[in-house]
């Protein structure tokens, strides 16, 4: 079975939020959803434009920097890290060029500054936001020097020197991505049981509330998802977790068949989901969770189901009538 890198995708489909009370589903790993859940009548969330804003700038910043991390994935791929890169390597990859996020290091900076004030989460960001630019140039700098093909003329003087920086910088890159990436998630399944909550106050469970149940449901499924991390799946908690998404299904599956129409093209998605989610927990069974030990290519499609969900999800209940 293919590994991919969890926290990208995660991230990345995160992005995709609307005002309320139509929040689009948010990062929500199975542990952090259930004791959200556990706690959602104790805590007052506050549900607002401003929050709302605060987190779309983050996960903004978060889905354009990921590119800094494929960077260096690539560079790992064929530099031995502990020696730097020497010339004899078999192939000489360089790494990726960056995407321009001055805009949004401007908007986190603003926004970790903006109520509501969340202390963990903006020093989180704004932690990751230093040694991103720290990180980013020497990135850059590099790839240039590989596209070049310098280190022909120059005995791999400079891929060294870069190299210095780079694996400086790596560690401390990946910890506060990781940081960051975590709090987030914390953060925001609190905003998105309280959005389900305030959804269901103003409009009962009509049909944006199936949708958003569905899509929260998912996330957490998604968020379970093996990676080059952590390979090996945590069963208990997956099964869990996907037989609440499967109790989502059949009340978004009862509520389409009670109000034909009421989903556009989204209504087929879920229960798609589902069905790949059902085999591949059938696969991991077998395997003991351990998903370097499975075979086929489930994850890839699992994810692009996923990813198309999120965005028919938008427009899901554009000709509802309830």
């Amino acid at each position: 079975m293919r590994i991919f890198t969890s926290r990208a995708f995660a991230v990345a489909a995160v992005s995709l939020l609307l005002q309320v009370p139509t929040i689009a589903p948010v990062l929500s790993g199975s542990p952090a959803l259930a004791q959200s859940e556990a706690t959602a009548g104790q805590t007052e969330i506050e549900v607002s434009d401003d929050a709302i804003g605060k987190m779309n700038a983050y996960v903004e910043f978060l889905n354009r920097s990921i590119r800094a991390s494929e960077s260096l994935e690539r560079y790992d791929s064929w530099v031995d890290m502990k020696k730097g890169p020497t010339g004899k390597e078999r192939v000489i990859y360089g790494l990726y060029s960056l995407y321009d996020v001055r805009e949004e290091i401007s908007a986190v900076e603003k926004a970790a500054r903006a109520e509501p004030n969340m202390p963990e989460l903006d020093a989180a960001m704004l932690a990751y936001v230093e040694v991103y630019q720290k990180l980013a140039p020497v990135i850059e700098k590099a790839n240039k020097y590989y596209e070049r093909l310098d280190y022909k003329s120059d005995g791999m003087k400079g891929a060294q020197a870069f190299h210095k920086d780079i694996a400086a910088l790596a560690p401390t890159y990946g910890e506060r991505r990781d940081a960051a990436d975590l709090t987030l998630r914390s953060e925001k399944v609190k905003l998105d049981l309280a959005s389900l909550n305030a959804l269901e106050q103003a409009e009962g469970k009509k049909s944006r509330w199936h949708v958003r149940n569905v899509m929260i449901r998912a996330e957490a499924m998604m968020d379970l998802m093996p990676d080059n991390e952590k390979p090996v799946v945590e069963m208990a908690v997956f099964k869990r977790e996907l037989d609440a998404y499967a109790g989502a299904v059949r009340q978004f599956g009862d509520y389409a068949i009670d109000h034909p129409g009421s989903f556009h093209v989204f209504e087929s998605r879920p229960a798609s989901l589902l069905s790949k989610l059902r085999d591949l927990d059938e696969e991991l069974q077998r395997v003991k969770g351990d998903a370097r030990k499975a075979g086929g290519n489930d994850i890839e499609w699992i994810v692009s189901d996923y990813n198309t969900m999120v965005t028919t999800s938008q427009t899901a209940t554009t000709f509802a009538k309830d």
